[in-house]
């Protein structure tokens, strides 16, 4: 991140979207397992939003984390991750604090499952290991999304578009859920 930072000069916007899922039971996660979630999902965004914070123009600014509808909420089988996330959701709102006097602002976008490979691996995961098909399996992951969906990557980039927009001053400290209703 800090190389990447260093041959891009100035930066406008920094989003921490490094993210890494494991599912298992609490029983049968191991340290190492809890490590490398807590590492990628919330020391990563610290490493990344702290590096952007250093070389960012104090008039104006934009620190993004990419976290997680498990950032605000627990299910079951990814405490590990959603730990990390909640993390990763409770330093943003910190750093936006700190930021609030510049004009600097820090949120967190939050979706859903998302139409991504990271959600391909999570449904062939439980295929494998449960015998449903992909289509139940499918199912299974949307059946707490009122829209009965995937979130596509686009509405993603859409919130974060918008926090880069005008009139997005005020929008701070917010950890925005893109999750189709669920925790409406």
């Amino acid at each position: 991140g800090h190389a990447c930072l260093a041959q891009q000069g100035v930066p406008d916007v920094v989003i921490a979207n490094a993210g890494a899922a494991l599912s298992a039971p609490v029983k049968a996660t191991s340290k190492a397992d809890w490590d490398q979630m807590i590492g990628v999902n919330l020391t990563g965004v610290f490493l990344t939003l702290k590096a952007g914070l250093a070389q960012m123009d104090p008039a104006w600014g934009r620190l993004i984390t990419v976290a997680s509808v498990a950032g605000l909420k627990g299910y079951p089988y990814v405490a590990a991750y959603a730990a990390a996330k909640h993390g990763a959701v409770g330093f943003t709102r910190a750093l936006a604090h700190e930021v609030a006097r510049t004009g600097v602002t820090a949120n967190a976008l939050c979706p859903g499952f998302l139409d991504t490979e990271m959600t391909d691996r999570t449904l062939d995961n439980i295929v494998s290991t449960t015998g449903r098909s992909r289509e139940q399996a499918l199912a299974a992951i949307t059946a707490t999304n009122p829209q009965r969906r995937l979130i596509a990557p686009a509405e993603v980039t859409a919130a974060a578009l918008w926090l880069c927009g005008e009139g997005s001053a005020a929008i701070n400290g917010q950890a925005i859920a893109i999750d189709g209703g669920e925790l409406g």
